[in-house]
């Protein structure tokens, strides 16, 4: 046996300290889950400036459209665990706190002015940014302010600067911009666009109130989208109960906070766990006992199988295939008006939900994405050939990674094309045809109405 010492770079900038292990037998041993490093990718902390691939086409062709779906950045969390102190994270925009961002003291003030913004009802009554000295169940914090700032950030440098998307006196048809109705979604949206645009003037932002967290809009009522997503949650359930170390881990837990182990499992703690996790805070103590990292590293790995499952049992799939139609179509049909030589709409912005962007990733066929990060981003990019004005190409992007040709629908293009990009109809022909196939379907209404072979 050989040991060798090994001292990563890992990509969430952290340096873990060298130490010596056994070399594996890479014929029989599968790569090994590590529930921290995943729990720290997960958590999205803004350490080190970030590298992207978005913008990069060959010097002959012209951007003429960009679409982002964001996840919305880090936030506290949904439930608490019962008969437990709450995280002490303070919900203020404080400039000298760490993480921050040099114009995060601006985006403060401009937010504070923000009369002339046109948003859809509900969304008027929101505040714009976070601002509890004790944050709110599900309230933005921070550091997802930040990370939003970063993301416009980095997308003006590639898409305003370079690319010239919006010109200096860009007009509010050239934007669209929608979110779901939590002040955590608008307030990254909010953020993004501070840095992103060339200059954000309220009166060109117009807001868009999206009720669903598929962004589903008037296509909604899709009977077996529901029966799919019942089949997933039975898979999760089952997944769960023969995991003889979950169980385990649950009794100890509902015994330190004295709680019966089905009322602790229903408080869902591993999303109160990840924001302690997160904001580096201890795991909360009782009389009894404290939650340990060892408490945690078992529900996170279950979370991590649970998800490599999904993606091996074809139920969320057929669900994602359906939940994500409306917002996929509404994409496509953009993008064919701008090919069609239409200006107005060239930058979109969903703000969503993990709820939203996971099935769109799944949907695509990009089955190797993580699961999504904190402040996560898709994006669609759309080219113009210079050469050949007529023909129009895609670019798909997740978290600054060209994941284009892992889609379904363009993974054996590059075999046969120079371009590092998807012709725009194979995206079309897969959203408008392709999508409803495995449902012997040639519609979405019929998709929804029928079950898949």
């Amino acid at each position: 046996v050989h040991l060798i010492p090994v001292n990563p770079v890992r990509e969430d900038g952290l340096n873990p300290k060298s130490r010596k292990r056994i070399m594996p037998d890479l014929l029989t041993e599968p790569p090994a889950i590590d529930p921290v490093y995943e729990a720290h990718v997960y958590c999205n902390i803004p350490t080190i400036a970030e590298r992207s691939m978005e913008g990069h086409a060959p010097h002959y062709f012209k951007l003429v459209s960009v679409q982002v779906l964001i996840r919305h950045g880090d936030r506290y969390p949904l439930y608490a665990i019962p008969k437990t102190k709450r995280p002490d994270i303070d919900c203020m925009l404080v400039p000298s706190r760490k993480p921050s961002h040099p114009q995060l003291e601006a985006f403060i003030k401009h937010m504070s002015r923000g009369s002339a913004a046109h948003m859809d009802g509900s969304l008027s009554s929101l505040p714009r940014f976070p601002s509890h000295s004790l944050c709110e169940m599900g309230e933005l914090t921070q550091t997802g302010v930040v990370q939003h700032l970063r993301n416009g950030q980095l997308l003006r440098e590639i898409y305003i600067n370079k690319h010239k998307l919006l010109p200096g006196d860009w007009t509010a048809k050239q934007l669209y911009l929608e979110t779901t109705g939590k002040s955590r979604t608008l307030q990254s949206a909010l953020a993004l666009l501070y840095t992103f645009l060339p200059d954000f003037d309220w009166k060109k932002i117009n807001i868009r109130h999206q009720w669903s967290t598929i962004f589903c809009s008037g296509s909604c009522d899709c009977p077996m989208r529901n029966h799919y997503l019942e089949e997933e949650q039975r898979r999760q359930y089952s997944l769960r109960v023969k995991n003889g170390d979950l169980e385990k881990i649950y009794v100890d837990m509902a015994k330190i906070v004295g709680i019966p182990t089905r009322q602790l499992r229903a408080s869902n703690p591993i999303d109160s766990l990840l924001c302690y996790f997160c904001h580096n805070v201890s795991f909360p103590c009782t009389k009894t006992g404290c939650i340990a990292m060892e408490h945690f590293k078992v529900i996170k790995r279950h979370q991590l199988e649970d998800e490599r499952e999904r993606q091996e049992k074809k139920l969320y799939f057929l669900y994602a295939l359906l939940a994500t139609h409306p917002l996929l179509n509404q994409t496509v049909s953009r993008l064919q008006r701008i090919a069609e030589g239409k200006k107005e709409e060239v930058f979109v912005l969903y703000s969503a939900h993990d709820v939203t962007l996971s099935p769109v990733l799944s949907a695509l066929g990009i089955t190797e994405a993580r699961f999504p990060r904190f402040a996560a981003r898709l994006v669609f990019e759309l080219w113009q050939d210079g050469k050949r004005p007529k023909e129009h190409f895609i670019r798909i992007l997740y978290n600054g990674a060209d994941v284009t040709f892992q889609t379904s629908f363009c993974k054996d293009h590059y075999k046969r094309s120079s371009k590092p990009m998807c012709p725009l109809e194979k995206f079309v022909n897969f959203v408008k045809r392709d999508m409803f196939l495995i449902f012997n379907s040639t519609s979405y209404y019929d998709a929804c109405r029928r079950r898949a072979l």
